[in-house]
């Protein structure tokens, strides 16, 4: 594994252009960065990329699985960003094990070329999305968004949260009450909760959010039945 270094950057001035509008306030603190990737120079240039961008960043770059769900574990990363053409190692097994290690992270993909098939697999197996090198522009604006779509779910207690996945992986209300050893009502308590504080109040698009920011994989994902 390698060490962590952080990196800081200034922001951009407001009216400054860029490809998306940025929350400015959801980069209170450094951004947790992990690199999966096996060329240190590489990873160099992109974290030099965003700093220029005014993110302020905390890197850290593994290159094999048991550094990298190491890694999962000891850095915490809020984001990931992996290369397309790991020797041993590619971004669709990272996905499995975020969703079992660190679920809400988000990882991105940086690819050197465009391919549309290994694109579609990478964004069907759960990938934030598909940038290529060629233009890290892209980058920052991608990872603000990521950071924010999740942010809601910094308002959920990790119980919160496990109805949550537990929802999402199509189990009834009478289903999550039994795995989770609580009355059914407490679950309706638990549910109604979680859309007011998430700001969606349907059980379809509260299962399309969880799928949506890692808490399940879109293939463990089913439709959800409404108990």
């Amino acid at each position: 594994m390698v060490g962590a270094a952080a990196i800081l950057g200034r922001r951009p001035q407001l009216g400054a252009s860029t490809d998306a509008q940025p929350d400015r306030g959801m980069i209170a603190r450094p951004l947790r960065l992990l690199f999966l990737h096996d060329d240190a120079a590489d990873t160099e240039l992109v974290a030099e990329s965003l700093a220029r961008s005014g993110m302020s960043l905390v890197t850290e770059r593994v290159d094999s699985p048991e550094a990298f769900t190491q890694a999962l574990r000891d850095f915490a990363p809020d984001v990931v960003l992996s290369g397309d053409a790991l020797e041993k190692f590619d971004a669709c097994e990272a996905l499995e094990v975020m969703h079992d290690v660190r679920p809400t992270a988000a990882l991105i993909v940086l690819a050197g070329a465009v391919d549309r098939y290994s694109a579609a697999t990478f964004v069907r197996a759960g990938a934030e999305d598909f940038v290529l090198r060629t233009n890290l522009h892209r980058l920052a604006p991608t990872i603000e968004c990521a950071l924010s779509v999740r942010r809601p779910l910094e308002k959920l207690t990790p119980r919160q949260m496990e109805v949550l996945r537990l929802m999402a992986a199509g189990l009834t209300t009478p289903e999550i009450a039994r795995r989770l050893n609580l009355s059914g009502k407490t679950i309706e308590t638990h549910r109604g909760e979680i859309m007011k504080r998430v700001g969606i109040h349907d059980l379809v698009g509260l299962v399309r959010y969880a799928v949506r920011v890692g808490l399940v994989s879109p293939q463990r994902s089913e439709a959800p039945v409404v108990s």
